[in-house]
């Protein structure tokens, strides 16, 4: 029986067809350990092609006090706002078949599988993750763990966490709290921490005094937050944390988790568009983005932290 020749038209229909198919799955995958929005908000709202983002970080000040019933001299409130804008880039990822895969499953009738266009999706969530926690210098774009301007604090206990005992570790893990509470003039205090792999085991693995408990859940049960509001903070290790920090002694990233505190603009999220014929035996999906990358809005409310000064 000879085997049927197609041709680059028929063969292009056959790849709308199936990425038809494909594209829906790949969208409904998720990525948890890439959870850059669990940390950042994502904000999708931007228009897709916009060149920046504007938006202003303020901070209040005055206090009020006592006057004479006749006096012209009243304290007055305010607010200091700074504009600020940020850069959005496109960048791109796609996937694509040969000749010999296309005209394969055509003849057997086949699915195409999804594989390259997953990848294709997962390339673009670890490159969303790095620039989200990173950075991107290439670009000007700063991430949560190393933002510029953030009050660098100092903790109760210091040395190798290994070394210290469960009760010092959590004045650490509260001091890093409060220090939110302090910066904003008892307004805000920190809902989430993120500390180097190492320094986050130990926590999870030392127990407290004469007790089965360790000492991360002892502060997770015991925290200010969770005392006064009911809210249990997000308490993680993250990859990349023990490389940075003041003579890269590892950092300890401790603030607020609110889209008013810090931001991740996206957009445009990933999109495919049609396929293509790319060369003589070639057919691609390219696959693009819009970034902007992440704004702190209200650096006071967040705080770095040495791991190991």
């Amino acid at each position: 029986m000879p085997i049927p020749h197609y041709d680059a038209q028929q063969t292009l229909g056959f790849l709308v067809s199936q990425t038809s198919i494909i594209e829906p799955q790949v969208y409904q995958t998720r990525y948890p350990d890439l959870n850059y929005a669990e940390w950042v908000q994502p904000d999708f709202s931007g228009n897709p092609f916009a060149r920046t983002v504007t938006y202003y970080s303020a901070d209040t000040f005055g206090q009020a006090g006592w006057i004479n019933g006749n006096s012209d001299d009243v304290p007055r409130a305010g607010t200091e706002r700074s504009q600020f804008e940020t850069k959005i880039h496109m960048a791109g990822i796609g996937y694509g078949w040969g000749y010999d895969e296309l005209g394969l499953a055509q003849q057997l009738g086949q699915n195409l599988q999804a594989d390259d266009a997953m990848a294709a999706r997962r390339a673009y969530e670890e490159f969303v993750y790095r620039v989200t926690l990173f950075g991107e210098a290439s670009k000007g774009f700063n991430g949560l763990f190393n933002y510029p301007g953030i009050t660098e604090v100092a903790l109760p206990h210091t040395g190798a966490w290994g070394t210290l005992t469960g009760a010092q570790i959590v004045a650490n893990l509260r001091a890093l709290m409060m220090n939110i509470w302090t910066q904003t003039n008892t307004v805000a205090m920190a809902d989430a921490i993120a500390l180097p792999y190492d320094l986050y085991w130990i926590a999870a693995s030392t127990t407290m005094a004469n007790t089965d408990e360790t000492a991360l859940n002892f502060f997770l049960r015991t925290n200010p937050l969770t005392m006064e509001t009911g809210r249990v903070p997000l308490v993680r290790g993250m990859r990349g944390l023990s490389t940075l920090g003041e003579s890269a002694g590892g950092r300890i990233v401790a603030y607020r988790r609110a889209p008013e505190v810090a931001k991740l603009h996206i957009p445009m999220p990933l999109r495919f568009l049609p396929a293509y014929q790319s060369g003589p035996l070639r057919w691609d999906v390219p696959g693009v983005f819009r970034l902007g990358g992440v704004d702190v809005r209200l650096p006071k409310e967040m705080v770095y932290a040495t791991a190991n000064p």
